[in-house]
This record gives structure tokens, sequence and C-alpha cells, in this order.
């Protein structure tokens, strides 16, 4: 396999690449399609024109080459060790079901050397499945504790898989652990409901505005989204939309995010400048990622759109 890789600064993303089997509810149109939620995090970013690399584990196989394409595609680059000779890439199989909402059975192997940061980062983005399964769980832990240690912008999306959950009061507290390094966490209500499931959605959310956390965003599918901050909290509803499904779009929603604060120079702006965003530009951010998103519900599996594919008012929408 031929790996692209970049040496010009790019937004790093750490976490699992596989490939889905989507099942849909009715049974028939079976097929395969690439997905992961860093990498979908990693080609909505690059579809969007930020520069962006991929810290992921996949073999020489067949299914391997159907995600370096994918990602190649995108102009998604992979970072060094990235493809591991003699082992199986890791799949998922999505059971979809009336409402085009997907559950999951995993065959994943998980692991990652010692990872470096390239000298010029833009920003590092972790989350799922990358920051639960060991043992890569802890390179990327440790990866993160670096990058905040360097005052690095570092988001985070827990993007929860029940089928990985054990121990609900042990998974939070390492939400709770993992978030505190991060300027932005997002979540999804559903999200909220396996981790704790006795708070009110703001008390728990709040509960998420730690260390050095400046903005925690909670999205509710077709219910739109909540951004909260120290004294602030902003709803943006989703727009309308004609869903296929919805694999994906919360990682589009939380690239479209990145996308936003990169064109804005929060990501390399330090400490507070997500902070400093003030009401009516975070309804923006919000409202450009629920565009963003509604685009990959309206077409089949993690398929995010490009910033042509976008109303020409994006981010307003």
């Amino acid at each position: 396999m031929t790996v692209q890789q970049r040496t010009s600064p790019s937004f790093v993303v750490a976490g699992e690449s596989l490939v889905d089997i989507v099942v849909p509810a009715h049974g028939s149109g079976r097929h395969n399609a690439v997905g992961g939620s860093c990498l979908n995090v990693a080609v909505g970013l690059a579809r969007l024109d930020v520069p962006t690399t991929l810290v992921t584990r996949l073999g020489e196989d067949e299914l391997g080459r159907l995600i370096l394409d994918h990602v190649q595609d995108s102009r998604v680059a992979l970072a060094p060790g990235s493809v591991v000779p003699g082992v199986a890439t890791s799949t998922a199989t999505a059971y979809l079901d009336e409402n085009h909402a997907a559950t999951y059975d995993f065959e994943l192997d998980w692991d990652l050397a010692g990872l470096e940061l390239p000298a010029a980062t833009l920003g590092l983005h972790v989350g799922s499945l990358g920051t639960t399964l060991e043992p890569g769980r802890a390179a990327v832990t440790d990866l993160v504790r670096r990058a905040a240690e360097a005052d690095e912008f570092v988001s985070y999306d827990p993007n929860v898989r029940p089928f990985f959950l054990d121990d609900r009061e042990s998974a939070w507290r390492d939400v709770v652990e993992l978030g505190g390094l991060a300027r932005l966490v997002k979540l999804s209500d559903e999200d909220l409901r396996l981790l704790s499931p006795d708070g009110s959605e703001e008390e728990v959310c709040r509960k998420l505005l730690t260390g050095r956390t400046e903005l925690v965003v909670l999205t509710r599918g077709g219910h739109g989204a909540t951004a909260f901050s120290e004294g602030s909290t902003v709803h943006v509803p989703a727009p309308r939309t004609d869903v296929v499904d919805t694999v994906g779009a919360g990682d589009s929603f939380m690239a479209a995010m990145l996308a936003l604060l990169c064109d804005w120079d929060v990501v390399t702006g330090g400490e507070g400048a997500l902070a400093a965003l003030d009401e009516t530009r975070v309804e923006l951010l919000v409202r450009g990622a629920v565009t963003a998103a509604a685009v990959t519900c309206s077409r089949r599996g993690a398929d995010p759109p490009t910033r042509r594919e976008l109303p020409a008012t994006w981010p307003a929408g």
C-alpha cells in the first residue's frame, strides 16, 4: 500500500478506522462502507478544506485498501505506522432500524505504538473507540495529555458504543477525566443517557466544563444541538431534512465545528480563545455544524459534505 503523509501543518485525528457492514431494517441492500468515528471526523475535516492527518490502525488486506482509498480520495494523510502488516482490518456491523438509526456489533483490534504529535499541529481530535479500547486507549490518552501540556487545542467526543460499555460509572469517570484535558467536548443525548442517566442534560454538560474545557456541545438528533459555556446556553434547532440514515451525522457535526474554529483561528488562539466567542458566534458555530450533519443524514452512510455542497451562506445555513 502507498500511504500519503503530510509535512505541512495539519489537524491531527487519532482513533479507529473500520469498515461498516450496513444491514437495512428490511434486510436487503446490505453493503460495506468505510467508517469509524475518528476516521469520519478526519474525512469531514479534509472535505471542509482543513489539512488533516489521521493516526489509526488498519491491515494490509482488502478492507484496509478500501479504507486507504477512501481517506486518500478525501485528501486525508495517514500518519506513519497506521498500516500494520499481518493484522486484519476492523469491522462493525451496523443494523438500521425503521427510523434509520444504527446499532452496532464489532470485530475490532485497537492497538497503537507510542505516538508523537507533528511539530506543526493545528489541533488534536480524539474520541469514541479510540479512547475506550485498550491497549490503544492508553496511547491516545497519553497523546492527549502531552498535547494539553503543550497548550495545543484538543477536542473530544466520547461517542459511546453500548456494545463496549461494561461499567457505566467507570466510563463516566474516564469521560470526565479525558474531557477535562480538552477545550471542546461534544456528546450526544444518547451518550448522556448511557453515561449519567440520573442528572439533567444541563447539569451533566456543565459538570464537563472543568479543567481546560471551554465549551460543551450536546447534540439531540432531529431536535438540534445546545452549546454550554460559562454563564451561557445557546440552542440551535436542526434543519428540516429528508433522512436516509443517521450514520456519521455526529462526526460530520464535529468536523464542521472544528473546521469553523480553524477558519476563525480559534484552534491556534491559545487558552481562552474558544471561551471568548460571544453567543452570536457560538450560535453560528452550532448552526454550521447542524447544517453539515443534515447533509450527511440526507444520503446513505458516513458521507460528510464538502464546502461546495453546503449552502452559500454556510455557516449561517
